[in-house]
């Protein structure tokens, strides 16, 4: 089993948004990095446990947890022209985008914001604090799962 953090923007799908889902079940799309799409494609596996994170925001953090339910399949939004994520380089018979379904598990009593994650000494080598790093998907490793969820 592996861990991992998927951002999100709570305007765009927030955590409440996959609660009111049906099954509180729905699909990861709109990937649009190689580098996290080939995590997402090509390490992610059904029952992984991944931190829902709210990004874009005042002020981003942790808020809940989800687990992948349907490993890596091709995006359809990439092939719909009126999609925001539409990719003309797409095709059926060659799809160069991919998502995977998420079920929600848990939502946090409290957000745990980025600067708290920063603070926390158990967490200085987290993908997510390296300078630089605006991937939305990274991998958490096992400690670093639970070092987050015992902040709460």
């Amino acid at each position: 089993m592996k861990y991992w953090l998927m951002k999100s923007e709570p305007v765009t799908f927030g955590i409440d948004h996959l609660i009111a889902c049906p099954k509180k079940t729905d699909h990861w799309d709109g990937i649009r990095n190689y580098q996290a799409r080939n995590m997402m494609r090509d390490e992610m596996r059904k029952g992984d446990g991944i931190l829902f994170y709210h990004s874009n925001c005042k002020p981003p953090g942790v808020v809940g947890t989800m687990e992948v339910v349907k490993e890596a399949y091709p995006d359809h939004t990439a092939l719909d022209p009126t999609s925001p994520y539409y990719d003309p380089k797409s095709s059926e018979d060659n799809p160069r985008w991919f998502m995977v379904n998420v079920k929600f598990k848990t939502k946090l009593s409290r957000m745990i914001s980025l600067e708290e994650l920063k603070e926390n000494p158990a967490l200085s080598g987290m993908q997510l604090l390296k300078p630089g790093n605006r991937l939305s998907i990274t991998p958490v490793t096992e400690e670093q799962w639970h070092a987050i969820l015992d902040m709460e």
